[in-house]
């Protein structure tokens, strides 16, 4: 979402962290290039000249920390405007309330809203322990409720019973009193919508706010509107008053500025952000996490919480014991494959890790994109369990009904099965350290192999994100998760892209192929 907006704000901080000093000019041409890049990225005219000029104040005069040049408190000052921009503080739903608490889902048609609220009620559920009935107040719209009656039935969610006849009002007080009486802790009413915005669809929505008197009043906008979605916000919180923002589409090409300009229009927060089509890619809004993947530092909180959700920790331990003893078949690459596809895809563990933005052209011109995992498992899938515990049986017979199996050529099998060596002998050599001290010890401490490392606890993760919103680096756990190869996740690298070194992530194989 935010690639463009970071790779021109990089590129302004790249000219100015290169300077020993910087003069008023040098800060003055710096804002037109930031204020052009965030025009360009559909943020509001208004909010563009407000972040500008608070830039502004703090940038000229700042007194420089020692140790630490002129161009490095500029980023700092724009990551801390950026961050008072999003909100501040992320503000997750409030739920402190007398049950049942009852969540009311606005928005126009299109913009997600029976999926957003389906995939809420799925996050309360298994999060937070609560018990969710969904209701559609949709009656214009051809299959509305059943639409949400066979989402809930896909996630075991309970939706109240649809009565052809009733009006979106008389829905409403129907939910809230079976809610009541069958001891649900929150009811989700889902609204109609329409094409645009109309005085009957907002007096809709205000009688059916007066008569269900709801907790949390969510705004779903999709974020690839642009400027459309804060005149949206505007208009709705004005007529119906909203209490939070839901984003959907936030894993798509737009260019970022609804997410910057909503909060600052309304003044309400962004609560949570859609990330893709599934039921489980909804994450909640963190201000001080998206503002550093914008400035290109990576969201390492995000990158544990995802691995700490996805990723099995027998599985991981069992896999940590095989790399001990240095085995490593062509089985445990495919389950890292498979793992990294679970955590977002190789795109979405990129976007979290710091510095990663700078190698995105290294890559394209590498052609490492999102496809390379999903061919890669691809033609391990395509092999025989013997083939696949014993590679050095793959002959010219073998590789060429493989390589027709998934689709792919020979070339690209005999380039997989390199890499699968490279890492096999950099395993076993692991294992040969594992206990011992040096550079590969420590290399098999980070994997996992003999160091017993466990998930982190959520006490782990609350503090990681305690300090993260507080504007510290946040402290990764003394032990962190079995992650991609059995250690912390991302390190030293990723597999499976010719052995992994990536900058600033420790060592391995470059992942272009060529040794360092």
């Amino acid at each position: 979402m935010f690639e463009s907006l970071s790779q021109k704000l990089s590129g302004i901080f790249d000219s100015l962290t290169r300077r020993g000093a910087l003069s008023e000019a040098d800060v003055n041409a710096a804002l037109r290039e930031i204020r052009r890049a965030l025009l360009e990225a559909d943020v509001a005219l208004d909010v563009v000249r407000e972040f500008t000029e608070k830039v502004r104040v703090q940038a000229v005069g700042v007194n420089v920390v020692k140790s630490v040049t002129p161009g490095q408190m500029v980023v700092k000052i724009v990551n801390d405007v950026l961050v008072e921009t999003l909100g501040g503080e992320g503000q997750p739903i409030d739920l402190n309330a007398a049950p049942p608490v009852a969540i009311m889902m606005v928005g126009l048609q299109g913009a997600g809203k029976t999926t957003t609220a389906a995939k809420i009620a799925k996050r309360l559920t298994d999060r937070f322990k609560r018990k969710v009935l969904m209701a559609s107040l949709d009656v214009k719209r051809p299959a509305a409720q059943e639409q949400l009656a066979v989402l809930g039935r896909q996630i075991g969610i309970e939706t109240l019973p649809i009565i052809p006849g009733q009006t979106p009002v008389q829905i409403a007080q129907r939910a809230e009193q079976a809610a009541r009486l069958q001891g649900y802790d929150v009811v989700i009413l889902d609204t109609a919508g329409r094409t645009h915005i109309d005085a009957p669809l907002m007096q809709e929505m205000a009688e059916i706010r007066d008569a269900a008197h709801p907790h949390e009043i969510l705004l779903v906008a999709d974020s690839l509107t642009g400027q459309d979605a804060v005149n949206l916000a505007k208009n709705f919180n004005e007529s119906v008053g909203i209490t939070g923002i839901v984003l959907t589409r936030m894993d798509g090409d737009g260019r970022g500025g609804a997410a910057l300009s909503m909060r600052a229009v309304t003044g309400k927060p962004i609560k949570l952000v859609g990330t893709g089509e599934k039921v489980d890619d909804l994450d909640e809004f963190h201000p001080s996490r998206i503002a550093n993947r914008i400035l290109g530092m990576g969201d390492i909180v995000a990158l544990v919480e995802k691995a700490a959700a996805n990723i099995d920790a027998e599985k991981a331990a069992a896999m940590a014991e095989r790399l001990r003893k240095g085995k490593f078949d062509l089985n445990d690459m495919g389950d890292q494959l498979a793992q990294i596809e679970k955590m977002g895809g190789l795109g979405g563990l990129m976007g979290l890790m710091p510095g990663v933005a700078k190698i995105k052209e290294q890559m394209a011109s590498a052609n490492v994109n999102e496809k390379t995992v999903k061919r890669q498992r691809a033609m391990i899938l395509s092999m025989t369990p013997l083939e696949r515990r014993n590679p050095d049986i793959l002959k010219a017979s073998r590789k060429k009904r493989i390589a027709e199996g998934s689709g792919m050529r020979v070339e690209d099998l005999n380039r997989l099965l390199k890499q699968h060596r490279q890492m096999a002998d950099m395993m076993k050599a692991m294992g040969q350290q594992a206990g011992k001290r040096g550079p590969m010890a420590k290399m098999a401490q980070m994997f996992g192999i003999g160091g017993g490392m466990p998930t982190p606890t959520p006490e782990q993760i609350e503090e990681m994100k305690k300090q993260m919103g507080s504007g510290q680096m946040p402290k990764l756990p003394e032990a962190p998760p079995p992650g991609l190869l059995g250690g912390r996740p991302g390190m030293p690298g990723l597999p499976g892209l010719g052995g992994p070194k990536l900058p600033g992530l420790g060592g391995g194989f470059n992942p272009f192929g060529k040794k360092k």
